[in-house]
């Protein structure tokens, strides 16, 4: 078996998704979405493709080593991103291959179905807000029966904010508890956005309503900042999804600087890479809860690994994972927890004609060079 063609496909905003091809008609699903680089990624695959064409896409871990390792610059977002995304196909014609979902091929499944939490806030304290928090809550619960909700400050921070905009925050997330009770989880995003100082402050607001977990308090760049943020809190800290490869999680695991770790499938290096992480964070009883906030097809990569490594504790999901306008058989949620896959590779058939097109239009993603503070400074997202 030889891969024939590689394609690349742009169906929706946040969505670039690669098609890779063999001769016996076997096709490989991947996604390869980096927001704010879509051309970049692009550039990628397509010169990764003048290697594979030709090759056995079942020798995944020979092109994995070959992909990261052959030029002089390795990592990256972009290359990791493009590499991610072949590797989930290549892994999706494995499972095809041999007539098994991929996690049969990963060692098998440990549990029997995935726990996901979904995404879901108050933007504000304002009655219209309010109201529109409300609905969509009783939405989620009503349609999947979850247990667990991530939230976020949103906004931008400066190094200190005044009490008013601290409170507001505060009194969301304790509403968000009164509303969903004791029985669900909560936990909140705080995107990389807060010095640890403030990180610490806002903690402490907060821990009377028990957060399941906060992401991300400071920028992912240093570890001893997280980790102090991390000593000083007495609920679990998490970071991980703008991490990519084991190397880069590895400081993180060293110095002990998190509870839990969110590492990507479509940015640390694919399933391959994703389940390297998840056995490295084992030895130092770190749970992992792979971060997700594109398509379906990088979403059900993630669920191969969920299936196989003990110390996967939730999986993030947002509406676009599912499906529901992609795949023939969107991914349903049912008590919180998504059924195995049961179909060969990564579970899924795509829509082609949602799949296969591109909608020619770039919209912005992530904020980034338009983000700014009101003294015209740069803003983090």
């Amino acid at each position: 078996m030889k891969i024939v063609k590689i394609e690349q496909f742009f169906p929706r905003r946040r969505m670039r998704l690669i098609k890779i091809t063999t001769d016996t008609g076997i096709v490989g699903w991947g996604e390869t979405t980096l927001e704010g680089k879509p051309r970049s990624t692009w550039a990628a695959v397509e010169e990764l493709a003048d290697y594979l064409i030709g090759k056995d896409p079942l020798r995944i871990e020979h092109h994995w080593q070959h992909i990261y390792r052959s030029a002089f610059y390795r990592g990256g977002n972009v290359l990791m991103t493009a590499l991610s995304g072949i590797d989930q196909a290549l892994w999706d014609i494995a499972g095809k291959y041999f007539n098994v979902p991929t996690y049969q091929l990963l060692g098998g499944p440990v549990r029997d179905r995935i726990r996901v939490y979904a995404h879901w806030g108050i933007r504000d304290s304002s009655e219209r807000a309010l109201d529109a928090a409300r609905e969509r809550l009783e939405m989620l619960q009503e349609k999947g029966g979850y247990k667990a909700f991530k939230s976020g400050p949103g906004g931008k921070w400066r190094a200190h904010e005044p009490p008013a905009v601290i409170d507001r925050f505060v009194k969301c997330a304790y509403t968000m508890r009164e509303w969903v009770g004791d029985d669900c989880e909560l936990c909140f995003d705080f995107h990389g956005k807060m010095t640890p100082a403030l990180a610490v402050e806002i903690c402490h607001e907060i821990k009377g309503m028990r957060p399941m977990f906060v992401e991300e308090p400071v920028p992912q760049e240093n570890v001893d900042a997280l980790k102090h943020v991390s000593d000083h809190v007495p609920f679990p800290i998490a970071t991980g999804e703008r991490l990519l490869s084991r190397w880069e999680f590895r400081t993180v695991f060293e110095k002990n600087a998190v509870a839990y770790i969110q590492p990507d499938g479509s940015h640390a290096g694919g399933i391959s890479e994703l389940k390297r992480i998840a056995n490295m964070a084992e030895v130092y009883y770190m749970h992992i809860m792979p971060h997700c906030a594109i398509g379906p097809v990088a979403f059900s990569a993630c669920m191969q690994v969920d299936a196989v490594v003990p110390n996967f504790l939730i999986q993030e999901q947002v509406d676009a994972g599912l499906g529901e306008d992609l795949l023939q058989d969107p991914w349903v949620v049912r008590d919180g927890h998504i059924d195995l896959p049961a179909r060969p590779g990564l579970g899924f058939d795509l829509i082609a004609k949602e799949a296969e097109r591109n909608i020619g239009v770039y919209e912005e993603e992530l904020g980034g060079e338009y983000f700014y503070e009101n003294d015209g400074s740069v803003a983090d997202w």
